[in-house]
């Protein structure tokens, strides 16, 4: 049973009254609900944690191996298009990590088509709404 780490970044923890047209009405914690359960159906033993802060993602991504992660889903929410220190950070950790979208970023505005973080990830999903973040269990499920 790998140990598997859910982060959420900024805004997240508004899902559900933040802009429902964009990001549907699913709570983040219906997220994290659905992600532990199918992690256990996965053989998996998945966290989950949401931070506002920055440096907060940073520091539990430099931590992650110490404290038997064996890989990263990553939803850094508006940090994914601007820091180069969060992405250096997953570069450094050796993690296999998978970043979700909720929504496509490739169908919105500009500045939000480029993510920084994909760049060091195995892969990115985007655009299925909360089954990225499922998407993306699976696929680091099968990384680990």
């Amino acid at each position: 049973m790998a140990r598997l780490l859910i982060l959420h970044g900024p805004n997240l923890n508004l899902l559900g009254r933040r802009e429902p047209a964009v990001y549907g009405s699913t709570t983040l914690a219906e997220i994290d609900e659905q992600l532990r359960r199918l992690g256990h159906e996965l053989g998996h033993d998945v966290h989950c944690m949401q931070t506002n802060h920055e440096g907060q993602l940073i520091d539990w991504i430099q931590n992650a191996r110490l404290d038997g992660f064996a890989g990263i889903v990553l939803n850094a929410g508006g940090l994914t298009h601007t820091s180069v220190s969060l992405r250096d950070a997953l570069a450094a950790a050796e993690l296999p990590t998978v970043e979700v979208h909720l929504s496509n970023i490739h169908a919105r505005e500009d500045f939000r088509q480029k993510t920084v973080t994909g760049a060091v990830a195995r892969g990115v999903i985007t655009g299925f709404g909360p089954l990225s973040y499922q998407l993306g269990l699976r696929a680091l499920s099968g990384l680990v």
